[in-house]
């Protein structure tokens, strides 16, 4: 325990002292001054000193130097490929798979994420764009209140319409509101991460 209270103290040090950039210089200026030091070990301390909140790890900003580069980067854009995929998902169970037990279970279950969820997720996602902004349970509950606005004010806009309140109409109108909203999330998200790249460039530039 005292190895590694110590260990942790010349980490907090050589923070202070050189403000590494990154994780890897970090731990070159470290080992300096503890030859012997595994990085296991090292990378197993900084995330202790990360969840007691004396380091805060920033992950570096996509390098991407276009919208459409930026969209290939699928740490950055999981929830857009994950509600895309719901939606796939939920016009499969509507219109390919069969109306009969147990096939049926899953198109309720699928047809209320749509419903209830994924419109209101896809409005968070482009109404605060940064993590952080808001937690996960926040999130989640924002995304189903929203949702239960939204879906409702779809079928009301339908009705005076020609094609009126049925499925096809409704499914279509849910599915493209979702996905071009979750288009804007992608380019609102896009934008702060050029912000970020260029901070960060600006950054390394003059600390070289």
């Amino acid at each position: 325990m005292g190895v590694k209270a110590s260990l942790r103290s010349l980490i907090l040090e050589c923070l202070r002292a050189y403000k590494p950039k990154t994780v890897g210089e970090l731990y070159r200026v470290v080992r300096l001054k503890h030859p012997g030091l595994e990085a296991e070990g090292f990378v197993e301390d900084v995330r202790a000193l990360q969840a007691e909140g004396f380091v805060r790890l920033i992950q570096p900003p996509p390098q991407a130097s276009s919208y459409w580069e930026y969209m290939k980067s699928m740490d950055e854009n999981l929830w857009f490929f994950l509600v895309l995929g719901s939606a796939s998902a939920t016009l499969a169970s509507i219109y390919m798979v069969p109306s009969v037990y147990p096939f049926i279970i899953a198109r309720y279950i699928l047809g209320s994420i749509f419903v209830l969820f994924l419109p209101g997720f896809a409005a968070i996602q482009a109404l605060y764009p940064v993590e952080g902004e808001l937690d996960g349970l926040e999130r989640f509950a924002l995304s189903v209140g929203l949702s239960l606005a939204i879906t409702p004010l779809v079928g009301l806009i339908l009705n005076y319409t020609p094609w009126g309140i049925r499925l096809n109409p409704i499914v279509s109108a849910l599915t493209a509101l979702t996905i071009l909203i979750s288009l804007l999330g992608t380019y609102r998200r896009f934008n702060r991460a050029a912000l970020r790249l260029r901070a960060w460039v600006k950054d390394k530039q003059g600390a070289s």
